[in-house]
């Protein structure tokens, strides 16, 4: 409980509710980095006068109005995230959004630092690397996602040869039980409306097409080491139960709750202890837990993220890539919703098959698979 905190992606909807459980846990905040020189950053910056302020990205008249702003001194640019995060016996979360976010989660697992992952980058695109990493390190990482953060819960105390499967569960995004003749009309107003969750842009749209849990698949094999075949989703529309594990002896655990990220953050940074926390108290009277199997007819990416897993290497590099690029076509008007998972289906068959032993390794996949990506929108248009 005592050790320092660094915050990338601070004035994320991760970054913010971050800071809400450190205040409340009164954690020592040394860093605060972000994309932009924003507002919001320096108001940030005001409450935590101590912390380093860190600004990835802008112009130089950009960070120049906004070290006046500020009143102290700010470090810009990606390689200062990088110097952050590597700060001595921290506990770095990461909150940054894309594939920048895997070389901030090897920074701090290089430094032994624990890592509170936020960032799905790092081990959907870099899984291979990223557990090099742990492996040679020595630090530790902790998932920030609540479906991983329950997983991992559950699997405390226990061997992983007497698991018999893990369970993610969905909620089913705003158009669970629609056929694939609606599915062809969908706008991005509508895909932005997350029935449980209140979240980016991106991870709203993959909510939706169930991107998301196709993501958080692979995700759950790079974190706890399980085959594909032990791994799969349920839907359950009211977001109760955030994952269970099932073992070899007929006996459950579930991780139940009410859907807080603030949750899942807290145990991050306190694991293994338990301390009270900000959120509402969960009781179980008058709740009703309903439980489906995911239509995978009318949302093939549960399908799609199994082969891209089994294929390993750069496949998942790929799949991640491609859905980034044709999420923000959909967002534009470019690309229909259904359009998403078939440019991501062919990305995957398109890109080379790489192993990914470096982090340039990951970059040159994502970078081809973007190409390709946006090649197949503008040929959909």
């Amino acid at each position: 409980m005592t050790r320092p905190l660094v915050v990338l992606g601070a004035t994320g909807s991760i970054g913010r509710q971050t800071l809400e459980v450190a205040d409340n846990l009164e954690l020592q905040v040394i860093a605060l980095a972000a994309r932009d020189p924003s507002d919001e950053l320096a108001e940030i910056a005001r409450r935590y006068p101590q912390a380093k302020i860190v600004v990835a990205g802008g112009s130089g008249d950009e960070h120049r109005g906004f070290t006046s702003t500020v009143g102290r001194e700010v470090l810009f640019g990606s390689e200062n995230v990088l110097h952050v995060a590597a700060s001595p016996g921290a506990i770095v979360v990461n909150g940054i959004v894309g594939a920048a976010g895997l070389r901030a989660t090897l920074a701090a697992l290089e430094s032994g630092n624990r890592v509170a992952l936020a960032n799905k980058e790092s081990l959907v695109a870099g899984g291979p690397v990223v557990r090099s990493a742990l492996a040679r390190h020595g630090g530790e990482l902790l998932p920030v996602d609540s479906e991983h953060s329950a997983l991992h819960q559950c699997l405390a105390g226990e061997s992983m040869e007497t698991v018999a499967r893990l369970v993610l569960t969905a909620s089913g995004g705003p158009f669970r039980g629609r056929d694939r003749e609606s599915l062809k009309e969908v706008t991005p107003e509508e895909a932005l409306r997350h029935p449980t969750w209140e979240m980016g842009r991106r991870i709203s749209v993959d909510s939706a097409t169930m991107f998301n849990k196709g993501l958080e698949i692979i995700e759950a094999h790079y974190l706890f080491g399980l085959d594909y075949d032990r791994i799969e989703v349920v839907v359950h529309p009211q977001s109760i139960v955030h994952g269970a594990v099932a073992f070899i002896d007929g006996s459950w655990k579930a991780h139940l709750g009410h859907p807080d990220m603030r949750i899942p953050i807290q145990y991050a940074l306190t694991a293994p202890t338990r301390v009270r926390g900000v959120a509402d108290p969960f009781t179980l009277s008058g709740s009703s837990l309903v439980f489906e199997e995911p239509d995978r007819e009318n949302f093939p990416a549960i399908d799609i993220a199994y082969r891209a897993g089994r294929a390993g290497g750069s496949a998942p590099a790929a799949m991640n890539a491609a859905d980034e690029i044709a999420v923000e076509a959909f967002l534009q008007g470019r690309l229909g919703f259904l359009g998403i998972s078939e440019v991501v289906e062919r990305t995957i068959d398109e890109t080379e098959w790489r192993q990914l032993n470096t982090v340039e390794d990951v970059l040159e996949a994502d970078a081809e698979a973007r190409s390709i990506a946006s090649e197949l929108v503008a040929g959909a248009c």
